[in-house]
């Protein structure tokens, strides 16, 4: 009988690092057709600058969304009907968010927040392939779900 102990304490061990692994594994991927609810999805672009941050999106089930651009964060409505979307973003905010220090937006910056709500409100169709959302109309933006 304690020849079996070790194995069964060392199966024990062996399944609980395997769930505490899963565990620690982000779940980003979203099933073929599913639209990525309540995901951080990050635009595919270079970065502007030294500055590391790149306009984001995330959109709740009730279609509440979040944008943040290059400089400025701005609420937003997304409908759904199928495979069709319309973003109907708020306007930019006069003020910078919390975090911006002064010099950080510089105006080429500031044109891409505005570019960018140009570009959304456009939006037609969207479509999901793997960790990626694709949002088409005038120009075809790709968002990366975020592993953060």
């Amino acid at each position: 009988m304690d020849v079996l102990r070790p194995t069964a304490g060392r199966s024990r061990l062996l399944r609980g690092a395997i769930v505490a692994l899963l565990l620690l594994v982000p779940a980003v991927s979203v099933a073929a057709g599913e639209f990525p609810y309540d995901q951080t999805l990050m635009l595919d672009a270079a970065r502007m600058g030294r500055a590391k941050r790149v306009p984001m999106l995330m959109v709740s089930p009730n279609g509440d969304a979040a944008i943040r651009l290059w400089c400025k964060d701005v609420s937003a409505h997304v409908e759904l009907s199928g495979q069709a979307i319309k973003i109907e973003p708020g306007p930019l905010p006069d003020g910078l968010p919390d975090m911006m220090v002064d010099g950080q937006c510089v105006p080429q910056r500031m044109q891409a927040d505005s570019d960018m709500l140009a570009v959304l409100k456009q939006i037609t169709q969207w479509r999901v392939g793997g960790d990626v959302l694709l949002l088409s109309g005038s120009k075809t933006l790709r968002f990366f779900l975020s592993s953060h």
